[in-house]
């Protein structure tokens, strides 16, 4: 592990959540990297089709986010400054292995992962990744992590539910009208308001693959072993609403949704940090 400051000699850790498995020293990274596609990017989370590092659930900086990155930082200040945010919008999990290499070259003692909706929204559905590529593709690529960074710990976070998207910008004009468009995410979003049997059965295929995405995440995670934690399909059954959703596309989530996904998401690996006192909301 790496060298630790000062909160990290405490050694009181909290009660894991069930089936978690009880870690008995306190951690707290130095180095953290967010590796994904363009949520965790922050894609058109402050601005019109741009990259906005600084809201990301994972690594952000900005206040109103409380990503992850802030959380840690108020328990250490070790980690100030030493967030790198790896994550490419349109990236796959073709691309995963890429970007954990680049994690292990910063030296990450603690990487989140959310990955896979650019899998699924393709042009067409048959190319659609297969369940079992994706998971051989998320496992090798985490096979280099521990490999190269044998004492990281990995968060790994379910892919939204996007026929919940469907559902909530199916009435709204704007939104049909940028998904038309832009052509995003055609297999789940085309033809928004067709009720016929075809287009609701291509949707539940979508959906079914995401669930099958988010059932590989979970095995890939619990053999990796404790050093790994998966949200539970917390995101993928997360609740939001358009005012979560980017104005810019209608498909990313903006600085509150965001927020909405650090929030749910920061539970499932508190377990490791032996937190005694409430995080405070810091400036950047």
């Amino acid at each position: 592990m790496t060298a630790l400051t000062g909160l990290a000699a405490l050694t009181a850790a909290q009660a894991a959540p069930a089936g978690a498995t009880p870690v008995e020293r306190s951690w707290r990274p130095v180095v953290m990297a967010a590796l994904g596609d363009s949520i965790s990017a922050g894609f058109n989370a402050c601005g019109w089709y741009v990259t906005c590092a600084s809201r990301s659930w994972s690594t952000g900086e900005h206040r109103d986010v409380r990503s992850h990155y802030l959380r840690l930082r108020a328990l250490d200040v070790a980690l100030a400054g030493h967030n790198v945010n790896l994550a490419v919008p349109g990236s796959t999990s073709a691309d995963l292995a890429g970007q954990v290499t680049q994690a292990i070259d910063h030296r990450a003692d603690y990487v989140t992962l959310l990955i896979g909706a650019q899998d699924v929204c393709v042009s067409e559905e048959r190319l659609m990744t297969p369940v079992a590529v994706y998971e051989s593709r998320v496992a090798g690529a985490l096979g280099l992590l521990r490999a190269g960074r044998p004492d990281a710990r990995v968060f790994v976070a379910s892919i939204p539910d996007l026929r919940r998207l469907w559902q909530t910008g199916r009435d709204n004009l704007v939104a049909r009208g940028f998904w038309e468009v832009g052509r995003i995410c055609p297999t789940m979003l085309a033809r928004p308001t067709s009720t016929s049997a075809a287009d609701q059965a291509r949707r539940d295929r979508v959906r079914d693959r995401v669930i099958g995405f988010n059932a590989a995440l979970a095995r890939v995670c619990a053999a990796y072993g404790p050093n790994c934690r998966f949200d539970g399909n917390e995101v993928f059954r997360q609740a939001f609403t358009l005012s979560h959703i980017s104005k810019w596309d209608f498909f990313h989530p903006n600085a509150a949704g965001q927020r909405l996904i650090a929030e749910k998401t920061y539970g499932a690996m508190r377990d490791w940090l032996a937190e005694e006192e409430p995080v405070p909301v810091l400036a950047p």
